[in-house]
């Protein structure tokens, strides 16, 4: 049994579910096609699709030739889109039809809208090709231009041009436009225009025969259009059963969502297929809220919104619950396929070393110094460290690393460090922090320092304070300049001690990288073998260390310090991060894409070599617990630090959180009309 709450509706949180068509054809017989396109859209109904694109001239066919200016051909076309539209009437989905139609003498290659047996619009085609194989302009008049106007056809009156955008009335990103094969081959696709006037999904109807090579061309093209376009873009075209004359077909399928591929079909199938892919057209329209050139680019093309007419219609949404048909990658931040891990790791590894070499040289340092924990963000910071002295051509012993047990320091991650430092061969030492704690904390009449464990934030604090200090007076000695370990993570949720803590250095090389792509880039640098065997062996040490920050001696039961304990897990937090700094996305949908990618472990990609251990599921319960977490500390209580922290490259295009850069946000804000919104939307 479904469950019916509208949380787990695609609807709820503005996803449309659309799909590219490739019917069986059968050449110059549109009754035929027209029962291969309603099983089709019969199909799509069962499939809770909202949107179904089919080819160009798929009820007339294509590959017809003079045929399409035969009366018998188009009475027969006419009839066979009559009968379709006759059959839409109880069918969910939207039906984008291809058919040639007769206005006025003229004979036009269509694009016809149909939703629950009204024909909503027909869109011609703006641009006729008529060179190598292509001969359209012998047979149809060209749609460019064609503004204002109807058309009578299959017994009913609808508005007819290419000013046409389609919007449904009950579901608000539920906007699509409609262009066909040549015209996004064009320097200048009707879609753009169809963008810029409020259209969210981009379609195009195709025939499009196949030679060596083309298939990357749509691909290319679609991607393009959609990143360029800030949209979906929809592509079908024609299959099995065209005319094979001179000419052959694969019956190419294609959804694309701001420049990444969504969903593909198998080409040269033998029969009918669909494939579908759920369209995030709400994050599309936040994308082009915050993109402000597109706007730009509306007002320079003078605002083709009061050009377009806005064709209206009743979706009739029933707002249950029929799955999730898109990826959602667990890990926003670290690429799913290994080539993409691969290339952005290499880039993410150099912007910080590239970054790091420039403030090296800008500021004259003539030594680096660095915190070395055996954790992994020290780690990180410090192999960066290492490359850009490496690319400068100085001696790694100018890097000064510093590592300063307290009063929970456990004897492996200090190891690490040592170990860590050594394989590096940079200047290693040692400053026992715990003396001077003591002090401070007697000084400050705090109850550790009349001997009683009391191990609350000041305890914590007075340990990471007094770390930076001594790391800020060496660099002061040595002539050098601190360098930042903490990384994006521990700035959205606050996790750093303001001020003379680990919020502050010279350069927060690691300000810009979340947790989880700090833990690939080290494993990137392993496999890569970026540095020597003996240094690879300690980095895969460090990567098996739970997450600690050590501050808290251990309780009875000798377990350590939990930052994921005590904070929630990082994984699920840099996956909140990405989707509400970078998209925007409000808290309910970002619980919804949560659960759809963590609810089970079994299902799903996970990123190359990712260990089976820690391939881990949360419940809706565990995600909306944390995500609360993350809403207070990321609105309400942590944007101080963020407001005052040093310099750093920003790395990943999810977004950083600089006051100067990617994120402003008042230090004062609350957190309530997030919170409010998850709470209630939620089951």
């Amino acid at each position: 049994m479904m469950t019916q709450h509208r949380f787990y509706s695609i609807h709820r949180h503005g996803l449309i579910r659309v799909g590219a068509c490739t019917p069986l054809a059968t050449a110059g017989d549109p009754a035929a096609n027209a029962e291969a396109t309603i099983a089709l859209a019969r199909q799509g109904h069962e499939a809770a699709a909202d949107l179904l694109v089919f080819p160009e001239l798929n009820l007339s066919s294509y590959a017809i030739d003079d045929l399409h200016l035969q009366d018998a051909l188009c009475d027969a076309a006419e009839a066979a889109l009559a009968q379709v539209v006759e059959a839409s009437t109880d069918l969910r989905p939207v039906l984008l039809l291809g058919a040639a139609l007769r206005r006025n003498g003229r004979l036009y290659n269509c694009a016809v809208a149909v939703s629950r047996g009204r024909i909503l619009g027909v869109v011609p085609k703006s641009f006729l090709p008529n060179y190598r194989e292509y001969y359209e302009k012998r047979w149809f008049a060209e749609g460019a231009g064609l503004t204002g106007l109807e058309i009578d056809v299959a017994g009913q009156r609808a508005p007819f041009g290419t000013d046409l955008i389609f919007a449904a009335e009950d579901l608000p990103d539920f906007v699509f436009h409609a262009e066909i094969c040549e015209d996004f081959w064009a320097p200048t696709p009707p879609s753009t225009a169809g963008a810029l006037a409020g259209a969210l999904i981009l379609c195009n109807l195709s025939a499009s025969n196949i030679v060596v090579g083309k298939a990357r061309d749509r691909e290319m093209l679609c991607a393009a259009q959609s990143a360029r376009a800030v949209g979906a873009y929809v592509y079908s075209a024609a299959g099995p059963g065209e005319s094979t004359t001179d000419l052959s077909w694969d019956g190419q399928g294609l959804v694309y969502e701001l420049g990444e591929q969504l969903a593909a079909s198998h080409r040269f199938a033998s029969a009918d297929a669909t494939i579908y892919a759920d369209v995030d057209a709400g994050r599309i329209r936040l994308e082009r809220m915050r993109m402000g050139t597109f706007n730009d680019a509306a007002a320079a093309s003078g605002h083709p919104e009061t050009r377009f007419r806005r064709i209206g219609f009743a979706h009739q949404p029933d707002f249950a619950d029929v799955g999730l048909k898109r990826q959602v990658h667990r890990f926003p931040f670290v690429p799913s396929n290994p080539v993409s891990l691969d290339e952005d790791c290499y880039e993410a590894f150099n912007i910080q070393v590239e970054a790091l070499r420039k403030r090296i040289v800008a500021t004259g340092a003539k030594r680096l110094v660095i915190g070395v924990s055996g954790g992994l963000d020290s780690t990180h910071a410090l192999i960066v460290a290492a490359k850009a002295f490496d690319r400068l051509d100085r001696p790694r012993s100018d890097i000064l690393g510093f590592t300063m047990p307290g009063f929970a320091t456990s004897e492996g991650t200090k190891a690490n460090a040592w170990t860590l430092m050594n394989a590096l061969g940079i200047t290693g030492d040692e400053i026992d922090i715990r003396p001077a704690a003591r002090q401070m904390l007697a000084d400050m009449d705090h109850p550790f320092g009349r001997g009683e464990p009391v191990y609350d934030i000041a305890f914590e604090n007075v340990q990471a304070g007094l770390r930076t200090d001594y790391l800020f007076r060496l660099a002061n000695q040595r002539e050098g300049f601190v360098l930042g370990t903490g990384d994006l993570s521990e700035l959205a949720l606050g996790w750093c001690t303001y001020g003379v803590g680990d919020q502050m250095s010279h350069y927060a090389v690691n300000a810009g990288v979340p947790k989880t792509l700090i833990q690939y880039l080290i494993r990137w640098a392993i496999q890569t073998d970026q540095f020597d065997a003996s240094t690879n062996t300690v980095l895969d040490a460090i990567l098996a260390t739970e997450i600690s920050p050590e501050l808290v001696p251990a309780g009875d039961d000798g377990q350590l310090q939990s930052t994921e304990s005590k904070v929630g897990p990082y994984e699920l937090h840099d996956f909140f991060l990405h989707h509400i700094v970078r998209q925007g996305l409000a808290p309910s949908k970002v619980a919804f894409l949560a659960w759809h990618a963590w609810k089970d472990s079994e299902g799903g990609a996970w990123p190359i070599d990712f260990p089976d251990a820690k391939r881990n599921a949360y419940d809706l319960e565990t995600i909306a617990r944390w995500l609360e977490s993350f809403l207070w500390r990321f609105f309400q209580t942590s944007q101080f630090k963020r407001s005052a922290i040093p310099n750093g490259p920003k790395v990943s295009g999810g977004g950083a959180l600089s006051p100067r850069g990617d994120w402003r946000a008042p230090s004062d804000g609350v957190a309530k009309p997030w919170v409010d919104e998850l709470c209630a939307a939620l089951p």
